[in-house]
Order: structure tokens, then sequence, then C-alpha cells
């Protein structure tokens, strides 16, 4: 059901879950186009009220034409002339859900009237919504100083993301047999952080009822640091959702209209860099970055638990004819993938500097890439890794703890323990692809 937009409030995660992933439509509610046509007709009396006053791209032309002034018949051509030269970027086109989350983050520049634009427009806009099927948008060549927000696209499946992370490792760490104190309730106190502490609880809650014999003596720096590392990635998901809960109610539009209120008795029009989100490409960078250890971490895990000297368990994890050996060198591949991904986007510093007024262009594409390609990496690395402690259940002998037994089973429906030789790159991407759905592939979620 299309959702209807009352203010800057509705602009939620939860709606743009829906609207974006879940292909809802969305409009406004007739309080908001109320609003609308009231600050419509607020914003064209004060243009009439004053003849000198200077609105950027209303009485003056667009960027390097900033300084010009419009007469009022040059205004009446200049709002009627379509923006067909400013669509020049080509390239590989982002995803669909992204194109309706930049639509959707557009309305909240219409809901309060701030875009001073009339109720039909918006409403058009809007309705862009209604089709599944949305122009095409570049990720290349974005090198303009206006962005969209760009975080909200990423905030769904985060979370999920996570717990598929902390599952996998766990398992590893199960099937390496860590042993208890390195995730000890106790360190919680100790160490002092939230993050830090909400991972060993998620972690021994995941390995609780395993195997009670343990290893003798402590397991690789790469299992004992596990909860840290976890808890960084935990980090980045909890500050990109909450700039993206900001993001979506911010206004962006510049010039931005403000209609007469208290202690305000006259409308004003001021503007800004609102368009320019600072948050976005950090946030961004540090999700790439924390994933990125996380693959580092899953080829450090996938590398001790083949080789038996280190984890203790049958050498490449053999039983029968079975052989894993070579998955350590995809799992070196994805982790280095992963990690010239995840390099720190800047500001773009060239001596040209940019086109006209546009002097700043915003890395939040650039960014986007990054943390995606991270991501896909990360997929990979949790499908190898998860494999892997698969295998080693199996060739000792050994039960998943509850917690981790549906993981195993997910694990095995795809790809089965290996008894003997077999091709397992079929499997390891259908295994992939099924983390990826888990996480991104929010359809029956919404319909739940």
């Amino acid at each position: 059901m299309p959702l209807s937009l009352a203010s800057r409030a509705d602009f939620t995660l939860e709606n743009f879950q829906r609207v974006a992933w879940g292909g809802d439509g969305a409009g406004f509610s007739p309080a908001a186009l109320a609003r609308m046509s009231e600050t419509r007709r607020q914003f064209l009396d004060l243009l009439d009220s004053d003849p000198e006053i200077t609105i950027y791209g209303v009485t003056s032309g667009y960027g390097q034409f900033a300084s010009k002034r419009l007469t009022p018949e040059q205004r009446k051509k200049h709002a009627q002339r379509a923006p067909h030269g400013s669509f020049v970027a080509f390239g590989p086109a982002l995803p669909e859900r992204v194109v309706r989350g930049i639509v959707f983050a557009r309305l909240a520049n219409y809901v309060e009237g701030h875009a001073a634009i009339s109720p039909e427009v918006a409403a058009a806009v809007a309705g862009m919504l209604r089709f599944q099927r949305l122009p095409k948008v570049s990720m290349a060549g974005q090198g303009g100083a206006g962005e969209i927000t760009a975080l909200a696209p990423l905030f769904n499946g985060l979370a999920e993301g996570m717990a598929l992370a902390e599952e996998v490792f766990a398992l590893s760490a199960e099937a390496i047999r860590v042993p208890h104190g390195h995730f000890a309730e106790e360190l919680e106190e100790l160490w002092g952080d939230v993050a830090e502490a909400e991972t060993l609880a998620r972690l021994r809650a995941l390995m609780a009822g395993g195997n009670a014999e343990r290893r003798p003596y402590q397991a690789p720096v790469s299992y004992r640091i596990l909860p840290r590392v976890l808890a960084q990635y935990r980090r980045a998901v909890t500050a990109a959702t909450a700039a993206a809960e900001t993001s979506l109610r911010a206004i962006t539009d510049n010039p931005v209209f403000l209609a007469p209120g208290p202690g305000n008795p006259k409308a004003r029009v001021y503007s800004t860099g609102g368009y320019h989100n600072a948050m976005a490409h950090p946030a961004m960078d540090n999700l790439a970055a924390a994933m990125a250890d996380l693959c580092l971490l899953a080829d450090r895990h996938s590398s001790k638990l083949l080789h038996g000297n280190h984890s203790l368990l049958p050498d490449q994890l053999q039983k029968g004819e079975g052989y894993m050996g070579c998955l350590g060198m995809v799992q070196v591949g994805y982790a280095e993938q992963a990690r010239r991904a995840a390099q720190r986007n800047f500001l773009p510093g060239s001596e040209g500097g940019g086109f006209g007024q546009n002097d700043v262009a915003p890395p939040t594409f650039l960014a986007w890439s990054a943390q995606e390609e991270a991501g896909r990496c990360l997929e990979a690395g949790l499908a190898i890794l998860g494999a892997i402690g698969s295998q080693a259940l199996f060739a000792t002998d050994r039960q998943a703890p509850p917690a981790l037994a549906p993981l195993v089973a997910e694990i095995r429906r795809h790809l089965p323990p290996v008894s003997e030789s077999r091709v397992l790159a079929g499997e390891l991407e259908a295994l992939t692809e099924a983390f990826r759905a888990r996480v991104y592939d929010v359809a029956s979620a919404l319909a739940d």
C-alpha cells in the first residue's frame, strides 16, 4: 500500500525499506499538499514584494551564471527550459533500489514546503515511485557538487550482515574449539566498550551447548581478537544507520525556502550547501574498512583450520578422500580484493578544482562502489569460511551448537561435506549467493 507522507518525521528507515527495497509507492497527505500550496503562495509573494531580491536559480542563473540577474521575462523562459544539458554522466548504472531511494529522499524537501514548489510538481515526482523501472542513474562520472542521500540505500541488510558474520565466525571458533575464556563474560567489564560487550555476549550465545572438549592452549591471535574486530563492524553499522536516519529527514535543497513563523514574520530564502552530505562517504569508508578487516580474519581462520598443526584437526580437514586445501588460495584473493576496495576517500583535491561554482565534488559514489565491492568480498569470504567450518565438524564427527545448527544446515544444502574430491566452485558460488540473499532480499521479510 502506498505511503502517505505528512511530514519529515515520516522519512524513516522503515519507510525507506518499503519504498526502495519493497517497491511500495509514496504520496503526500492532504495536509502536506495544502502546506505546499500555501508555501508556494508565500514564495511567490516574496518574489513580488522585492524586485531586487536575489534567489539562486530563480532570479539568477545556475552555476557559473549565478551572478547574472534575470529580468521577469528571462525568469519565465529560464523556468520553462528543460535541463537536458545537465544529463551528461554515463557508465554503469546504480541498482534499482538505490534509484528508488534517491527519489524517496528527494521528497523530504517537498513535504513541508521548503522547496516552494507546487503540489502538482511534488505529486508528479512522488508518482515516479509507482513504477518499478525508473530511469537509469550512472554511478560513474558524478563529479558535480550536489549529491543524493547516499547512505539510505545501505542501511537495509547491515544488521543482517552483522548477524551472518557473527554466526560464521562463531562456527569457525567452535570448529577450532576455542577456549571459552577467549570470549568470557568478565572481558566485557575489563574492555569497557558497549559494542565489544554485545559481541562477546553474541559469540557466547552462538557457541553455547557446543563440544565440551576445548583446545588445551590458546587459539591463534585471529581468534582471540575476533570479538574486537567484529565489534568495530558493529560500530560502523550503528554509525551508518544513525547517519542514514538523519540524512533521510534533512532538507538538502539549494536554495531553501523558510515560510513566515513565530519570531520570523517574513519569509526567507537561503542559499546553502545542504546538498553536500559530509556523513556519507566517511560512513561508507568505515563500513568498507571493517568488512576488509573481517575478510582478513576469514582468510586467517581458513588457513588455520586447514592446517592440522594449528587447528589440532585433520590436516586439510580430510575425511576419506576429501580435500579442501585450495579454498585457502581463493580466500586470499577475496581478502586482497576487499583491502584494495577499502581505501579512504577524500574530497577531491585536483588543481583544476571543478567547473564554475562546482569547485568541490563529493566522493559519495566512489565510496558507495567501494563498500559494495568490499561487501561482496566479505560474503564470499564468509561462504568459504563457513564451508570449512562445516567440514571441520564433519571430519571430527561433531554436531554444531544449537544456535549454529541452522547455519550449518544452510551451508550443507549448497555445499555438502566433502568425502571425496570434487569441483567446489559452483557450490561455493551458490552458497555465496544464498548468504547475499539473506542480507539483501527483504521482499519476504516485508511480506511477513
